[in-house]
């Protein structure tokens, strides 16, 4: 009889190694490596997935002889959630939903099963009984699933299972032949072939690794609800992320009412999408356009505010970039932020006392992206440079112009992608005037927008224009 074979494999980025070792190899990391035992017969994996995903011999072919037909995506009946994963759910895929306890996993995958009414849906819960479940289920609206029907009068619908087995749960799936199957959570569903509790690292492993041979070999999507750790990554991090074909985050404030939903892996669509929802009594709402609710009404008069014009993804929004200027109280100027990188405002503001002769190295500095949101895009240089010029001379901004534009160290403003559909975006929320790199102006035709194109190409220009 075969011996379990043993590995350590690093729980940060998952690396593998025959032997334990103090610092990873590939990250660096210390004291990362963690023990786990694979069964001798994990191999081949006979007898742990179902005949309809069972192991073919394959030969090589040729891609010229290769048809790629596109097949038809699933569609959600989610416009936010489409946009995230490239269209739709594609048949046979493997999906990863990640997120903090209570931020709406759960709630966001259960109000869109309920609206499958064509497709035949498992829910495996391995958290949560069948009973807690449906009151979720009723409270999130009024759903022809919500309402009783006499048992077997339905072909679709969604079907409930309270379960931990993986062995288990196979043997249902080919009971019930179901066109999706949600597993909430990952970290709860433990194999026999693996002697260790549920959650570790050795169990989510083989797991889910059986799960995604069983997705592609029987054609039926597969989503999987996981926990993020304290550090704010994925429980079992690269291990799940190598093997699931996209890894989703739900990420937000739970005293804010907005959630975010990215894409951090997509095999099938672009990682820089970007679902915006709106939590609610009775579940999650879809956000069509953003920019209306993360600007602010009544900005007369107020120092320290300044608009940008952001892309996330596919879409333009505008953002309200607030900063507050104010004399050190210990000595030491503060640094802090929300929703923005610290390092980048450090650099900002270097460039502002370098380059354009404004002092703020014995001044706290406070920055605060409106909303809770956090945001990567570049282009909102221009507008936290403003918005800290802003509240440092107590000199407000018009509430008709806006921003967009990317700040060098040598104080220039570097173009930003996709100008056409900023100043777009801009024009129909009512702005009169938008502040662009001057290099952006090349390719367009300003007397086509009702706007006013302002083109700026140093911080100073930048200056002169929004406070004379």
């Amino acid at each position: 009889m075969a011996k379990d074979k043993t590995l350590y494999v690093c729980d940060y980025c998952g690396q593998e190694s025959v032997k334990w070792v103090g610092k990873c190899p590939s990250c660096g990391r210390w004291n990362s490596m963690k023990e786990i035992r694979v069964a001798a017969s994990t191999g081949s994996s006979k007898g742990n997935v179902p005949l309809s995903s069972s192991d073919n011999k394959q030969e090589p072919i040729s891609v010229r002889n290769i048809v790629a037909d596109s097949e038809p995506r699933i569609d959600m009946g989610d416009a936010e959630l489409n946009r995230v994963l490239g269209g739709g759910l594609v048949p046979g895929s493997l999906v990863l939903l990640g997120g903090e306890p209570g931020i709406g996993k759960s709630t966001l995958i259960l109000q869109t099963v309920l609206r499958l009414t064509d497709k035949k849906v498992l829910y495996v819960s391995g958290e949560e009984s069948a009973r807690q479940i449906k009151l979720r289920a009723d409270r999130l609206g009024t759903h022809s699933q919500t309402s009783p029907v006499m048992e077997g009068s339905e072909e679709h619908g969604l079907l409930i299972l309270t379960e931990t087995s993986l062995e288990n749960i196979y043997t249902q799936i080919e009971q019930t032949k179901p066109d999706l199957v949600v597993i909430d959570s990952i970290q709860t569903i433990q194999t026999e072939t693996v002697e260790s509790s549920p959650g570790s690292l050795s169990q989510i492993r083989e797991c889910a690794a059986s799960l995604l041979k069983y997705a592609k070999g029987g054609g039926v999507s597969i989503i999987l609800i996981g926990h993020i750790t304290k550090e704010g990554t994925l429980a079992g991090p690269k291990v799940l992320e190598h093997i699931v074909d996209a890894v989703l985050q739900f990420e937000g404030d739970q005293h804010y009412m907005y959630r975010i939903l990215r894409s951090i892996k997509n095999r099938f669509g672009s990682t820089s999408e970007l679902g915006i929802y709106e939590m609610k009594h009775d579940g999650l709402r879809q956000v069509s356009n953003p920019s209306e609710l993360l600007l602010t009404d009544d900005r007369e008069g107020l120092s320290g505010i300044a608009i940008a014009c952001a892309i996330e993804g596919a879409r333009p929004f505008m953002i309200e970039t607030q900063a507050l200027v104010s004399t050190a109280a210990y000595g030491t100027a503060q640094r802090s932020t929300t929703g923005y990188e610290s390092r980048r405002l450090n650099m900002l503001l270097a460039v502002l006392e370098k380059r354009v002769g404004f002092k703020l190295a014995t001044k706290d500095v406070f920055l605060n992206i409106a909303g809770g949101l956090r945001v990567t895009d570049p282009a909102l240089d221009l507008a936290v440079i403003a918005a800290v010029l802003s509240s440092n001379g107590d000199m407000p901004i018009d509430t008709d112009v806006c921003m967009t534009g990317e700040v060098g160290l040598s104080g220039e403003i570097r173009p930003v992608s996709r100008i056409e559909q900023r100043i777009a975006e801009a024009q129909k929320l009512g702005f009169q005037r938008i502040l662009i790199p001057s290099y952006n102006l090349k390719g367009i035709n300003p007397k086509q927008y009702k706007i006013k194109i302002v083109p700026v190409r140093r911080v100073a220009e930048a200056v002169r224009e929004l406070f004379g």
